[in-house]
């Protein structure tokens, strides 16, 4: 039996489910590193708050550490979740954060060991403006690569950023 380096733990986002083609992506790169991989089921929950109360109530004592990674309201969940989780790592792709009328928090403070945040420069969705704003107030690393809200045209890209995270 192989020890694993600790969790990571996968929030989809809302038109998403929990294997969609980035996760899988990424759950092969966090197993390569070490990880066991977990991703929650959101389907049928769309207020992001109560996503944020699955995620917590999810929460289990890992061994190791534990990676909340998420995409779009997915990173908004994962975002909110860590202040009370409190986990080793925050990879935020595409945040569903700054927008006026989307859940509670409008400005969650990442509380994590090491972060980082991923986004589209033709984002559709979410402007590029309000992340890199976000991304200012909290001095987090921010990388802003040609995609949309997506991400799937940059996806290779992101799973380099994604090793790299985790093997920080």
């Amino acid at each position: 039996m192989t020890v694993k380096i600790g969790t990571v733990c996968f929030s989809h986002g809302k038109e998403s489910g929990p294997w969609g083609s980035k996760i899988k992506c990424l759950a092969k790169v966090a197993e390569k590193c070490g990880y066991a991989v977990e991703s929650i089921d959101y389907r049928g929950i769309d207020d992001p708050d109560e996503r944020v109360e699955k995620l917590v109530e999810w929460h289990p004592e890992v061994a190791g550490h534990l990676i909340l990674a998420g995409s779009s309201m997915g990173s908004y969940v994962a975002a909110v979740a860590a202040s009370k989780i409190a986990p080793d790592g925050l990879f935020l792709l595409a945040p569903a954060i700054a927008i006026p009328g989307f859940g509670r928090d409008q400005d969650p403070r990442p509380k994590a060991r090491k972060c980082a945040v991923i986004h589209g420069w033709h984002d559709e969705l979410i402007p590029p403006e309000l992340i890199i704003n976000y991304a200012r107030r909290h001095a987090l690393p921010l990388h802003l690569l040609p995609g949309d809200h997506r991400l799937m045209e940059v996806l290779p890209a992101i799973a380099v950023l994604f090793e790299n995270f985790l093997c920080q």
